[in-house]
């Protein structure tokens, strides 16, 4: 099987198996991380956003052209339609953006924004810097955005807090991912 037809079944059948993913998900915490990072596509930036809970899942990730209040708004929009209902805190880095959608969508949440505070989400970033030098960088804007949002969800299922748990049940844990 060559490179090529994977990357075809991946643009085929990617976005149908996140979504199935995403309803068989047990659901978010209620502490949500947000960050921005810089990612060039084909030689323009583009700000990847993300949304991550206490528990390291990403809630959502979303490719923009712009780092105003609109796109924070927009982000905002989209992990609350995923997640359901209102988170009771977000952390996110002293960007004047996220104040902006925070009172007008959010108010009743607590929004904090201390250094090192947004580490968890930091951290977030670099399964998909790691995969993106493996693509030898991203070429166009939509498919990027396909692919990072597929590539988030498929990292949530592998992604367990081998830390916190024993050995056998990790096991057993990574046997009922693949089975999925």
């Amino acid at each position: 099987m060559s490179c090529e037809t994977i990357r075809l079944w991946c643009i085929n059948f990617g976005s149908k198996c996140a979504k199935r993913l995403k309803r068989k998900h047990q659901g978010y915490g209620d502490t949500f991380f947000i960050d921005e990072v810089f990612v060039k596509i084909n030689g323009k930036q583009y700000y990847l956003w993300r949304a991550v809970d206490q528990d390291g899942d990403v809630v959502d990730v979303f490719l923009q052209s712009r780092r105003d209040g609109a796109a924070a708004k927009r982000l905002f929009k989209r992990f609350l339609r995923s997640h359901g209902d209102e988170p009771r805190r977000i952390v996110t880095v002293k960007l004047r953006s996220y104040g902006v959608a925070h009172r007008e969508l959010i108010p009743e949440s607590i929004h904090a924004m201390t250094q090192y505070a947004n580490n968890r989400v930091e951290q977030s970033h670099a399964p998909t810097r790691v995969r993106e030098r493996g693509m030898r960088s991203l070429q166009s804007a939509k498919q990027a955005g396909k692919f990072l949002s597929v590539h988030a969800t498929v990292y949530n299922l592998f992604n367990l807090a081998r830390h916190l748990i024993k050995a056998s049940h990790y096991r057993t844990l990574r046997e009922a991912a693949f089975r999925n």
